[in-house]
This record gives structure tokens, C-alpha cells and sequence, in this order.
């Protein structure tokens, strides 16, 4: 792909220089995606701590910038309480099978 626009334009009318801008980001955005997956999974565990550590220490599953963990809520007796952690990973589409085989584990 190629983007053509004038220097002029960009510097003299209003909005044009912020637009392009914003296009030059989507752009590498979506190319920087392609190949990567969101992968979210509940876990048991006793705190978010501890599944982030369960998390980290498989190699695969550490994601692009580590896992969004949090708290998934279940009223149980009568009782609010929080038994299961929902992990976010984003993995490459070759490493998707084995990340879901190590969240298994």
C-alpha cells in the first residue's frame, strides 16, 4: 500500500495533518494484529496474584505486555464471592495451540 498526500495541504488545512496521522496509526495497527489472537480463560485460584503467577510461569502464556487478570464474581450460599480469576493473553496464531494446552495444565 502506499499513501500519496500533499505536504501543502497537510500544513495548511486545518484537520488534514491530524487525519493522516490517525490513518498512519490504524494502519500499523491492524499489521502489527495479524497473526495475533485474544485467548481468555477462567482459572481457579485464591487471589490474582497467585493466577498471575501460574500464568507467568509458562512461558507462552506471559501475552505481548503480561495477562489482564480479574476477578470473576459467583453468589454462592447466599455469599459474593470471587473463586475464579478471568485471564486475557494475546498470542501469536503459532503458539495458540500450545498456550491453550499449557492453560489446561
Amino acid at each position: 500500500a502506499v499513501l500519496v498526500a500533499s505536504r501543502k495541504s497537510m500544513i495548511q488545512r486545518e484537520g488534514v495533518l491530524e487525519t493522516t496521522h490517525e490513518m498512519l496509526e490504524r494502519l500499523e495497527a491492524h499489521l502489527r494484529a495479524i497473526g495475533q489472537f485474544t485467548v481468555t480463560a477462567n482459572m481457579r485460584g485464591s487471589s490474582a496474584e497467585e493466577v498471575t503467577e501460574r500464568v507467568l510461569s509458562q512461558p507462552l502464556l506471559s501475552g505481548l505486555q503480561g495477562p489482564t487478570v480479574s476477578p470473576v464474581f459467583c453468589k454462592c450460599d447466599g455469599k459474593v464471592t470471587a473463586d475464579y480469576y478471568a485471564i486475557v493473553i494475546c498470542v501469536p496464531k503459532k503458539a495458540l495451540y500450545k498456550s491453550i494446552q499449557q492453560l489446561r495444565t
